[in-house]
């Protein structure tokens, strides 16, 4: 008995090592991976570096890559685009970038057509990596978990990011949006590719956070997406967001021109100028630059590096182009506090314990995001705002009406939107609204802060599970559920419908039937309500007029 036993076990054992892809022919040539065990029968091939395009040249679009001889060993991550670091001290990086990671779920048996997800980084266009964030050599975006407990195929890109990425002379002879093109790029690679590793070049995901978020919704706008992909996921930003959108790329460019000593009157000299110049020296011209604010004004006002209506790729103004959108599937939310790490830089005493945050300091915030120093917009924006503060101000509350507002006005509102239009413009596309509010973990934010900025991604990508002493059981059931929710979406283009059970059943987002799903530890019937903040999202779509709501009013 003994014998059979361990005879059977040698036997599942060799099964459960079998499913390897080993070495895979791509387009470029032959690439082998590395196989990383997930449990007895089951393990993830990890290919890293893979390249996708060819070195791009100065702000210009990606060429195919001339491909290579013999097996390339795809077990190390590549460098990322060059860049600034997070502090803005130096550069890191380089302009040999364009590379893409697979993770493919396996079983006893080699897996087969199954559904893939390609993800695109978040990092105000500035900076990030298909690899970033890394911690005890695990990067924040590594996709182990969430291909083998979503049984799907996740996929992480590089792409041009900052001013080799997104400076623009707003006409033909410097369009930008070359960050946009290498995603793009990316992306049909995948779709060429991957049924080589297992995949369903028909049914490709596309998602991705913040800048990344914007990038997918811009992806989701471009005439060249037709066909494409069959999905798409914004995680906090969409293009219509305010950050998202360059509206003067020709003043921005004279700006880093003049840093790096190119201005110039003829725009054709100041051009030549600039490709001849250190790319390091170009990227660090782009960086932010926090004293300027000085008090004054937002934030918001110095992220300036974004894409741009270029008349190919963005051919309009994004909020005209939704008409694109309804052949994908569609699912959209945001962080129930995804504006406060912005409102703690314009406001910092939100997040002082001692200090007091005034009446006029929130009236300051409005008037930095609405351009309005005064008037009646201005009053009924500070009026909404304030309601709920009490009489004397409940400290507490005005402090995370600044937290509101930025939330609203970046990130909340231009979503709420999105999906409006999206769901006008339906050609059979699905379209799901969410909140993502688990409390921070962020240590030392006050009692009243929920979810911060890009707090989401660590569930999505399984954190609890793979630094499980790091969580505790509240965390585990939340990054269980938002994998079943995504997995199943990128499956079958319904988040309740797939392999995996949900807790709650997502009703669909429609003309007359806005429902969203809040997502958090929690999860019951009560997780499911309707017209998210509609009070406040009706403030801004009818008093503070833009291109974008004109387009979403016209019948």
């Amino acid at each position: 008995m003994e014998v059979r036993a361990v005879t059977f076990l040698l036997f599942m054992g060799h099964l459960a090592s079998a499913a390897k892809l080993g070495v895979v022919q791509t387009e470029g040539g032959a690439v082998e991976g590395r196989s990383k065990s997930t449990g007895l029968f089951s393990s993830v091939d990890v290919f890293k570096g893979i390249p996708f395009a060819d070195v791009p040249q100065r702000w210009e679009k990606p060429k195919p890559h001339p491909g290579w001889n013999g097996v390339l060993k795809a077990t190390q991550y590549k460098e990322r685009c060059l860049q600034i670091n997070l502090l803005q001290t130096k550069t890191q990086g380089s302009e040999d970038c364009l590379y893409l990671n697979i993770f493919v779920p396996q079983g006893t048996k080699l897996s087969r057509n199954l559904p893939v997800m390609v993800y695109l980084f978040g990092g105000a266009f500035l900076l990030g990596a298909s690899n970033d964030v890394e911690f005890l050599g695990q990067s924040l975006y590594d996709g182990v978990e969430l291909a083998d407990r979503g049984t799907v195929i996740v996929v992480t890109v590089n792409y041009r990011v900052g001013t080799l990425g997104f400076l623009s002379s707003g006409d033909h002879r410097m369009p930008g949006n070359y960050g946009l093109w290498d995603q793009h790029a990316a992306i049909s690679w995948v779709k060429r590719n991957i049924d080589k590793f297992g995949g369903n070049s028909d049914n490709l995901t596309i998602f991705g956070q913040s800048a990344g978020a914007a990038s997918v919704s811009y992806q989701m706008l471009s005439p060249y997406s037709r066909g494409l992909f069959r999905r798409a996921i914004s995680q906090c930003g969409v293009a219509l967001s305010p950050w998202a959108h360059q509206r003067e790329p020709l003043s921005l460019l004279k700006k880093i021109a003049s840093k790096v000593g190119c201005w110039r009157t003829d725009v054709d000299l100041m051009l030549t100028c600039l490709k001849m110049t250190d790319p390091v020296g170009l990227t660090m011209a782009g960086k932010i630059d926090i004293l300027l604010l000085l008090g004054q004004g937002v934030v918001m006002d110095l992220l300036e590096l974004a894409p741009v209506v270029d008349g190919d790729f963005i051919p309009d103004e994004p909020s005209k182009l939704f008409s694109n959108t309804g052949q994908f599937d569609y699912m959209a939310g945001v962080n129930s506090m995804d504006g406060h790490i912005f409102a703690g830089v314009d406001v910092p005493s939100i997040n002082q314990n001692e200090a007091n945050t005034t009446q006029a300091q929130v009236r300051a915030v409005l008037a930095g995001l609405t351009k309005e120093k005064s008037g009646p917009i201005l009053d009924r924006a500070e009026e909404l705002y304030s309601a709920t503060w009490g009489s004397p101000p409940d400290p507490s509350k005005l402090k995370k009406s600044v937290a509101d507002i930025e939330t609203d006005f970046l990130f909340l509102v231009p979503t709420q939107i999105a999906l409006k239009l999206h769901a006008k413009y339906s050609s059979g596309g699905r379209t799901y609204s969410y909140l993502f509010n688990m409390k921070t973990r962020i240590p030392g934010f006050p009692k009243w802060v929920e979810a911060e900025h890009a707090e989401d991604l660590q569930y999505l990508f399984g954190k609890p599970f793979s630094f499980s002493l790091a969580y505790f059981p509240r965390h585990r059931d939340l990054s269980g559920y938002m994998i079943k929710y995504w997995s199943n979406f990128a499956r079958t283009g319904d988040p309740n419908i797939g392999e995996s059970r949900v807790p709650v059943q997502w009703p669909r987002f429609t003309n007359s039937h806005q429902p969203y799903l809040t997502i958090n530890h929690r999860m019951s019937k009560s997780s499911v309500s309707y017209d998210l903040r509609a009070d406040y999202v009706h403030f801004w779509t009818s008093t503070y007029s833009n291109q974008t709501i004109t387009q979403l009013n016209q019948d």
